[in-house]
C-alpha cells in the first residue's frame, strides 16, 4: 500500500484525534484499530452502530420491487439479510467500515478516442479486489480479537448480503453520491469497500454529510441515462450491469452507447469533481493496472477461446464472466469502432456456438460492412 496520509478518513489514526483520549498520548482501542488499518493498507476506516435502518431497508425493497436490479435475483433472495447488520447477525453491535483506494493515474475516459481498443473498468485492471480486501480484513479482524480476547467478528466483501455503501456513510468515511456509489473527500469515487461486524460496543463516528450539492456531473455523464433521478440507479440501463451481469444479447437500443467498453464503465465515477483530491499514489499496489488490461486490442480479444481467456484473465475479477460474455462485449465494441480491419475477425464469429456471440457478430458485421 502506498498511502501518503498519516490518517484515515472517518477516524484519526494519530494521538489527539477522535480515536485518542483527549489530552493523552495513549490511543484508545478505536485509535489503535485505525492505526492497524492504515498499516494493513486501508485508506479509510470508520465505525457505525450495527442496528438495522428501517428507512434504508424500505428504500431497498422499493428499488427491488420496481425491478431496477434486472436479473440479479440474488439481491432478492437474501433481502431479509440486507435490511441491516443485525438482520444478518443479531449479535453484532458495531460495524467497522473500511476502504482501499484504487485511484487511477489517468482519466479512464481517455481511451474513448481509441475505438480499436477495449475499455476495461479501472477496478478490474489490477488484482482481484475480493481477494486483496478480504485478506486484509481478516488480518485486521485477527488483530482485534487478539487485542480484545472474547470478541467475535465476521468479515464481508461485496459477495455477502451487506449494504456496504450506506454503512460506510454511517461510519463517516464518505457519502453515497448521486451516482449511488460512495464518494470520499480524500479519495474521490475510487474506494473498494469492506466491513467487519463485531460484538464489541465500539465508539461510533459521526455519519458523513452529503457533499454533492447541486452538481449533476455524474448524471449527465451516463451514456445510457441509467439514473432516473439523483441517488437512484436503474441497473437494467447501466453499462456495468449490461457488460458484466447481463446474460444473453444486449438490447439493440444500448449497443451503440456501449462504445468500446468491454467490461464495466467508469464514466459516472470519473466525472465526479471530488476525484481531484484523489491521488494514484494512495492506491494499493495490488490494484496497479496490468499492462495487458489497460488498453487491450479488440482484434486479439476476438480471437480468445475458453482456455486462452482463462489464462489472460487469471487473477482478475474479469475471469468470472467467462469467454462468451467477454467476446460478445468485444463484438459490440468492434461494431462501434468503424475499423473495417476487424471485419475478418468479426465474421469468423458469426457461427459461434454461443447464440449471444453469434448475434453480436452478425450485428457487428452489418455495422462494419
Amino acid at each position: 500500500m502506498v498511502n501518503s496520509s498519516p490518517t484515515l478518513e472517518g477516524r484519526e489514526a494519530t494521538p489527539g484525534g477522535r480515536g485518542a483520549t483527549p489530552g493523552s498520548e495513549r490511543l484508545t482501542l478505536e485509535g489503535k484499530l485505525a492505526a492497524e488499518a492504515t498499516r494493513l493498507g486501508f485508506a479509510a476506516c470508520g465505525i457505525a452502530p450495527a442496528h438495522d435502518d428501517p428507512l434504508r431497508a424500505a428504500r431497498l425493497e422499493q428499488w427491488l420491487g420496481e425491478g431496477c436490479h434486472g436479473s440479479m435475483e440474488w439481491m432478492e433472495t437474501r433481502l431479509h439479510h440486507r435490511r441491516g447488520p443485525q438482520s444478518l447477525w443479531p449479535d453484532a453491535r458495531s460495524v467497522i467500515a473500511l476502504g482501499m483506494s484504487y485511484a487511477p493515474a489517468a482519466d479512464p475516459r481517455a481511451l474513448e478516442a481509441h475505438p480499436e481498443r477495449g475499455r476495461i473498468s479501472v477496478y478490474a485492471q489490477g488484482g482481484d479486489y475480493h481477494e486483496v480486501v478480504k485478506r486484509n480484513l481478516k488480518a485486521l479482524a485477527r488483530w482485534l480479537v487478539a487485542e480484545v480476547p472474547g470478541a467475535e467478528v465476521k468479515v464481508f466483501v461485496d459477495t455477502a448480503p451487506v449494504m456496504e455503501k450506506p454503512l460506510a456513510q454511517a461510519a463517516g468515511i464518505g457519502w453515497q453520491g448521486k451516482h449511488t456509489n460512495l464518494v470520499s473527500r480524500t479519495h474521490g469515487s475510487w474506494l473498494f469497500l469492506g466491513a467487519i461486524y463485531t460484538t464489541l460496543d465500539l465508539t461510533p463516528d459521526a455519519p458523513h454529510a452529503d457533499r454533492c450539492g447541486s452538481c449533476t456531473a455524474c448524471q449527465t455523464a451516463c451514456p445510457t441515462n441509467a439514473f432516473p433521478k439523483p441517488y437512484q440507479l436503474d441497473a437494467r440501463r447501466c453499462i456495468s450491469y449490461l457488460t458484466i451481469e447481463h446474460k444473453g444479447p444486449v438490447a439493440e437500443e444500448f449497443r451503440e452507447a456501449l462504445g468500446n467498453r468491454i467490461y464495466g464503465c467508469d464514466d459516472c465515477l470519473a466525472a465526479c469533481p471530488w476525484n481531484s483530491f484523489a491521488r494514484a499514489a494512495q492506491a494499493n499496489r495490488a490494484f496497479l493496472p496490468r499492462a495487458e488490461l489497460t488498453a487491450p486490442k479488440l482484434k486479439e480479444l476476438l480471437a480468445l477461446d475458453d482456455a486462452t481467456f482463462r489464462q489472460v484473465f487469471s487473477g482478475s475479477p474479469i475471469k468470472r464472466i467467462g469467454r462468451d460474455r467477454m467476446v460478445r462485449n468485444c463484438l459490440y465494441a468492434a461494431g462501434n469502432s468503424g475499423e473495417r480491419a476487424l471485419l475478418p475477425a468479426v465474421t469468423a464469429l458469426a457461427d459461434d456456438p454461443d447464440p449471444a456471440v453469434a448475434d453480436a457478430a452478425r450485428w457487428a458485421v452489418a455495422r462494419l460492412a
